[in-house]
């Protein structure tokens, strides 16, 4: 059993995923998703969950631990599958990681004919049960909806191969506990068993105990930064949904206008797509990664170093070593997988005195990622809302004024005099200066704000104590509500703004700790929704209600007058 820490020697060249030992099948599709190497917890769980060792490993959220177990799996799984039942089973604490995992597993084994089934709350069961009928290799699940189908009998365990309990410390925390010990009571002993913490209190430890067999132990170590030598960077964290990262990205680097950015992506895929997008925002940006030749990267850094290209959009891999004077800004554009990848991505502005910015765009459940990085830097990343219309509008006019100022302290006017005399005959000074100033903001500034939405702000909320009468799941403790302990609430959005019963189903699991199974009937009508919930949370579920947004906007939430029970 290994349990040192696993600490990556920068003296030795880092290996490449065909060097683990991956069948064909999964590297082609790892090269179409750009995917140019693998990080620590990948390059040390890989091996050994490939000859079927169980796996018990400590590394933080966004360290790339989908790919460490997915890739085993997969080349794992038995070409013929005859009976339909699924072979590997993966538990995460929430629908958002269910489909998540999900997708990953179809991207990286698409070549393999991979049937992979996502099952949460929420969702509609009989699209889940026709799904399991037909035949899965790979189900993702949240406990409790797991639960639900293995007491139908719907979802059998008798062909299971492997399970992973990903993120174990948060399914814990949400009170799976109790659930996730009948799942594993259900799947066969002779099985291959995974487990992934971002920490390891003494209850993952005992669970690891109980349910795995001669672990190989992985702890990803972080470098801890040499005393002195932290650059002078402004480091902040905006806190924003995957969908509205590109409009975020362009609206945080409108107000900050810098004079040269790297923006870091995790793939080529995403650097391609990135920068074809800012490109249309009007950035002069240009790509950086490993899918390029040479000759092709030196041609993007003469570019961006003689200042006809003002924005990079690189992958980690392809800006190794990479020194631009003119730096200003540097942007993670998903929250890196290690905190020392935080470090040296930094490290590349604020060098020689000169200071500088570091921006990390951070989806909501990446937050606990960045409070990783602190703690290991040292250093505090400040999370900053995102820059409103108004924010961008009040910007530009500071740079135009900027602009004109800098005009009147350096530059030779005296040519423009017989202009400005000439039209003051007929109007005012004042009038003849703010149609001038006018036409510089739009010269300097093309396009128009009013083109520019609103972008959702997300907030972190702290974690809601579960009430003693409801625990949120149902009757593993305090018994299902029993009839007449349900009540319908009130939503003030409808099919005119678009809602669905997926939307509201996710907005209250999302900022309270009800689960989806727990959720009754929805109606939805024009203007308004009915969603009927256990009694004893409606007072939780409205707060939480009343404090985010629905497809973007605010709605009135109450208990419905008409159906109070």
């Amino acid at each position: 059993m290994s349990s040192t820490p696993v600490r990556p020697d920068p003296s030795i060249e880092p290996p490449a995923f065909a060097d683990l030992g991956l069948r064909p099948e999964l590297l082609a599709a790892l090269s179409a998703l750009g995917y140019e190497e693998p990080t620590p917890i990948q390059r040390e769980a890989i091996p050994p969950l490939l000859v079927g060792r169980d796996l018990l490993g400590q590394a933080a959220t966004g360290t790339g631990k989908t790919a460490a177990f997915a890739l085993p799996l997969l080349q794992r799984m038995p070409e013929e599958r005859p009976d339909g039942e699924p072979v590997a089973l993966v538990l995460v604490p929430t629908r958002e990681l269910a489909v998540q995992v999900s997708e990953a597993f179809h991207r990286y084994g698409k070549d393999l004919g991979a049937r992979v089934l996502p099952i949460y709350g929420g969702q509609p069961i009989g699209r889940q049960l026709r799904a399991l009928d037909s035949g899965v290799d790979v189900v993702v699940a949240t406990p409790g909806r797991a639960l639900d189908h293995i007491a139908r009998g719907t979802l059998r365990l008798g062909s299971l191969t492997a399970v992973v309990l990903d993120e174990a410390d948060e399914m814990l925390d949400m009170g799976f506990a109790e659930d996730i010990e009948a799942i594993l009571e259900h799947a066969p002993q002779q099985r291959q068993t995974v487990l992934f913490s971002a920490t390891m209190p003494a209850r993952i430890d005992g669970m690891a105990r109980a349910h795995l067999t001669d672990p190989v132990r992985i702890l990803i170590a972080r470098e801890q930064p040499v005393a002195g030598e932290a650059p002078r960077v402004r480091q902040s964290a905006y806190l924003v949904t995957r969908a509205h990262k590109p409009a975020a990205l362009g609206r945080v680097l409108d107000v900050e206008s810098p004079t040269a950015a790297i923006v870091f992506c995790r793939s080529r895929e995403e650097v391609d797509r990135l920068t074809e997008t800012m490109n249309g925002r009007g950035y002069r940006a240009e790509a950086l990664h490993g899918g390029m030749s040479q000759e092709q990267r030196d041609r993007v850094m003469s570019r961006l170093r003689a200042g006809t290209a003002d924005l990079l959009v690189a992958t980690d891999v392809a800006a190794r070593g990479l020194d631009v004077e003119q730096l200003s800004h540097v942007v993670n554009y998903d929250v890196p997988s290690a905190p020392e990848s935080y470090v040296h991505r930094i490290g590349r502005v604020g060098r020689a005195g000169r200071e500088g910015v570091a921006i990390t765009l951070a989806e909501p459940r990446e937050h606990r990622m960045l409070k990783t990085i602190e703690r290991v830097t040292g250093q505090r990343i400040t999370i900053d809302k995102i820059p409103t219309v108004a924010d961008l509008r009040t910007r530009r006019l500071e740079l135009t004024q900027a602009a004109l100022r800098e005009s009147l302290l350096e530059d030779d006017l005296e040519p423009f005099r017989v202009i400005v005399e000439s039209l003051s005959d007929e109007f005012d000074l004042m009038e003849v200066a703010l149609a001038a100033v006018k036409l510089a903001h739009e010269a300097t500034l093309p396009g128009s704000d009013e083109a520019e939405e609103e972008i959702p702000q997300v907030a972190v909320r702290p974690p809601r104590p579960i009430r003693p009468e409801y625990d949120g799941r149902g009757d593993r403790r305090g018994g299902r509500p029993r009839a007449g302990g349900v009540t319908q609430v009130f939503i003030g959005l409808g099919r005119r703004a678009g809602v669905r019963p997926q939307d509201l189903v996710g907005a209250i699991t999302g900022e309270t700790r009800v689960s989806g199974r727990d959720i009754g009937s929805i109606e939805i009508a024009d203007r308004f929704s009915l969603v009927e919930v256990p009694l004893a949370v409606a007072d939780e579920v409205i707060a939480g209600l009343r404090g985010s947004t629905i497809k973007g906007r605010k709605a009135t939430v109450r208990l419905d007058r008409d159906n109070r029970r």
